[in-house]
């Protein structure tokens, strides 16, 4: 099992795992949250489901330990990548000089889609699970709440642009990265790279716009609830 930890392969299938399973939560969370749009109740009656109960705390401690993981790994295949260009980084930019922004940037979108996951933990997990579990009680949202916290949050423009440059940022990393995992398992011939690329850049654009579909929703209702 040493070579899921020393060898370049091994890092690789880790780090395809781990994506693969993150992406199968994305979209979870994504129709979960595309509910709040059809029936507000019925996203609150999910939330207070979900709640504080034992298997939602594990399987968030699980996800935690996912995205750790992801990330660790990222960073070790980016220091060893950077360290085996070493001098020749200009001489090996210019010969990939086919190869996307995007899996050149892998790592910074990376970057990006955290500090965006730590404003959207804050803005919900932190108020919901958090304060509810620490009886947080000046700061706790909870599930039958979920509806006017969603409302008086999405109600803000600047808020609402932070999620969208946080969501493109996603989308950006999951075209790739999607494609990419499948790669990691050996399909990368020239028959099916045309066919991950296709079902990378589906299913990147069924997450991202349904979790842009939401904050967009909540905007619009604002606006036109303060004009009426």
């Amino acid at each position: 099992m040493s070579w899921l930890l020393k060898s370049s392969i091994g890092r690789k299938f880790i780090m395809a795992l781990s994506g693969c399973c993150l992406v199968l939560f994305l979209l979870f969370h994504m129709c979960m949250n595309v509910v709040s749009i059809i029936s507000i109740e019925a996203y609150e009656a999910i939330c207070g489901f979900l709640g504080t109960n034992w298997y939602a705390v594990l399987a968030t401690g699980g996800l935690a330990l996912l995205f750790i993981v992801h990330i660790l790994y990222a960073l070790s295949l980016t220091l060893k990548n950077k360290k085996a260009r070493g001098n020749d980084s200009y001489a090996m930019s210019s010969s990939l000089s086919s190869v996307t922004w995007t899996s050149k940037n892998m790592f910074v979108l990376g970057v990006v889609v955290l500090v965006f996951l730590l404003l959207h933990l804050y803005d919900f997990w932190f108020k919901m699970m958090f304060a509810e579990l620490f009886n947080l009680h000046d700061i706790v949202v909870l599930p039958e709440e979920v509806g006017g916290h969603m409302a008086m949050l999405f109600g803000s423009p600047v808020k609402v642009a932070l999620y969208f440059i946080g969501i493109v940022a996603l989308w950006l990393h999951l075209t790739h990265g999607v494609w990419s995992m499948f790669q990691s398992t050996g399909l990368n011939g020239r028959t099916w790279y045309p066919r991950l690329k296709c079902i990378g850049n589906i299913v990147a654009t069924i997450i991202c716009l349904g979790f842009l579909i939401v904050p967009i929703f909540f905007l619009a209702k604002h606006f036109l609830c303060g004009a009426c």
